[in-house]
This record gives C-alpha cells, sequence and structure tokens, in this order.
C-alpha cells in the first residue's frame, strides 16, 4: 500500500496558470506552481492562510474580499505581473521541497519578456522560485537585458517565521517604489 501510494505521488503532475499581465507590466513576481489547493479553485494563491492577496490589498487595493477577476484587474493596472517559474512539474502535494527537479518544464521567459518589455524588477515570491529561475531559466536567457532580482518573504503558510505584516513591510519596500 505504501510502495503504491509513493508512486501515485510521484505521479502527480501539475500544470502552471497562464501569466498575468498587462503590456506595460514592471514588475514580474514569481512563484514555483500552483499549489493544489490553487490547482483546485484555477486560482493563483488560493489557500485561505496565504498572505499574498491580503498583502496585495494593502498594496495596491487587490483585497482576497474581491472576486477574483478584479483582484487580476488591480495587478495589472498596477504594473504588477503575476506567473509561475514551473510550467508543468511533477510533485507530491503543494510544498516546495517535494517538486521532482527532473519533471520540471520551465515557462518561456524568453518570450514573455519579449512582450513585455517594460519589466526592469522581478520578484521572487520565497527562495525556492528564486532557485529555481536562476538555476533552469536565467541560463537560457543568455543575451537579453539583465533585470534586476529580489527574493521576497514567502506568502506560504508554510513560512510562519515572521508575522503577516512583517511580510507585508518588507514587500512594501521592495515593490513600493517600482508600482507607485
Amino acid at each position: 500500500m505504501v510502495a503504491w501510494r509513493l508512486r501515485m505521488e510521484l505521479r502527480m503532475k501539475s500544470l502552471a496558470f497562464d501569466a498575468v499581465a498587462s503590456t506595460d507590466a514592471r514588475v514580474l513576481i514569481l512563484g514555483t506552481l500552483p499549489s493544489v489547493r490553487s490547482l483546485e479553485r484555477r486560482e493563483y494563491y488560493a489557500h485561505p492562510q496565504n498572505s499574498f492577496w491580503w498583502i496585495m490589498g494593502e498594496l495596491i487595493g487587490a483585497k482576497p474580499e474581491l472576486a477574483y477577476e478584479d483582484r487580476l484587474r488591480r495587478l495589472r493596472t498596477s504594473g504588477i505581473a503575476l506567473w509561475d517559474v514551473c510550467k508543468a512539474a511533477e510533485r507530491a502535494g503543494s510544498s516546495d521541497a517535494k517538486i521532482r527537479m527532473d519533471s520540471i518544464e520551465p515557462n518561456d521567459f524568453r518570450s514573455f519578456l519579449a512582450r513585455h518589455s517594460r519589466i526592469r524588477l522581478i520578484c521572487f515570491n520565497g527562495q525556492p522560485a528564486a532557485k529555481l529561475f536562476r538555476a533552469i531559466v536565467l541560463p537560457q536567457l543568455a543575451g537579453l537585458r539583465p533585470i534586476p532580482q529580489r527574493v521576497l518573504d514567502s506568502t506560504s503558510p508554510a513560512n510562519a517565521r515572521l508575522t503577516r505584516e512583517e511580510k507585508l513591510a518588507r514587500w512594501r519596500g521592495v515593490l513600493a517604489p517600482s508600482i507607485a
């Protein structure tokens, strides 16, 4: 039973969502791959304890209480693009630590950055997204203009070392100059 379950968990392939971006986006925020809850709801950061939408509510008015499409509209009008490093990957559950490295298919950042030439800052929602991007995507972007990168504290409920108010303060410090 345990061996069968382990094989089934290893076969779970997660597919990312399309990017959320206007053509004049200035900031790109990247996660790794949608969580199980997000995949079920077909929404970025759908877990109720994830602080992402609360932070976006405080920064740009994209409050969790708004309809999902309204939150996405506020991101776009604020110059924020949202996407994931992985287009697809196998993972058991929602933990980034469970992503099978040999199964990762990265998103096409070369094409995305060509279509969104105003992006001046790439932010990562946690260290795992930054590590995956730097290991898998960055080598494929050789020859493109360099874009500054910043790692933000993960908004995941698994990142409990900071309060959401502390996360907000750190996110505001990085994003405020770019979305003002």
